[in-house]
């Protein structure tokens, strides 16, 4: 089987998804970071999925209206480029916090480079940045600004919105203008604690390895108490748990045996 970036395919099985394997507790924090992570990138898809229905209905607004009267122009073009931002920030959650999911289901025990981990850390932090941004800008927009037209009356103008239907010029009357808003803040939040999850997986992974403390301890008492005679676990003695070694010579006398050889030479004289 193919080995890529040092990840061997084979390790991509559907077994994997079982509960019994994805929900077990070898790993430091591997049911929290799958339940987190998934609530992130499903907030983020789902507010994603809304703007980009609200986005393609305000694009055919503008196209229905210039078909009819080449001389009049519906201005959106602010909610179409916030709603055309948070496609990109759906994508990019989704793409950091999808392979972090599935790199931790299918390859747990991988080793990644300073580089490697380093790329982790940025782009997640970058997703904290990105989601927020286009949390306070979507609802700003959408809670204050509206769509208007130029190059005909108000008769006019609103005759031609009314034969094309839906895409309210206000913008905060476009329920799924709103919905996108309201799934958005808490993909943020979501966002802000897989990332944290990650930098603390990644400190853990330093410290101590993939594995958690649970099944470290489980390992340790399944070893039993360490020999301290036998070579092979002296080595895995701390200093402070190695045994004291007195170099003293063999020939120094105690203070009680200088007195007795005292004593027998004065009786000798």
């Amino acid at each position: 089987m193919a080995v890529i970036w040092g990840l061997h395919l084979k390790e991509m099985q559907w077994a994997k998804f079982k509960s019994s394997y994805m929900w077990n507790k070898e790993y430091h924090l591997r049911r929290t970071k799958f339940i987190v992570y998934q609530c992130a990138m499903i907030f983020c898809v789902v507010s994603e999925s809304l703007g980009t229905a609200a986005l393609s209905d305000y694009v055919d607004q503008q196209d229905f209206v210039a078909r009819l009267n080449s001389n009049v122009t519906v201005h959106n073009n602010n909610f179409i480029g916030i709603a055309s931002y948070n496609i990109f920030v759906g994508v990019y959650v989704a793409t950091i916090f999808g392979s972090a999911f599935f790199f931790d289901l299918f390859w747990p025990e991988r080793h990644e480079s300073y580089p490697v981990k380093l790329a982790w850390r940025i782009c997640s932090v970058l997703a904290c940045l990105f989601t927020l941004s286009a949390a306070l800008a979507f609802t700003v927009i959408l809670a204050t600004k509206s769509a208007y037209v130029t190059g005909a009356d108000a008769d006019t103008a609103t005759e031609l919105l009314r034969r094309y239907g839906g895409s309210p010029l206000r913008y905060r009357d476009n329920g799924r203008g709103i919905a996108s808003v309201v799934f958005l803040w808490p993909g943020w939040v979501a966002t802000v604690a897989s990332t944290f999850l990650l930098w603390n997986s990644l400190s853990h992974i330093d410290a101590y390895g993939p594995k958690s403390t649970h099944a470290r301890n489980a390992v340790k008492d399944a070893d039993g108490p360490v020999d301290e005679k036998s070579p092979e676990n002296a080595s895995r003695l701390s200093d402070s748990e190695r045994p004291v070694e007195t170099n003293l010579p063999a020939t120094v006398s105690t203070p009680k045996r200088l007195e007795n050889d005292g004593l027998n030479q004065a009786s000798l004289d």
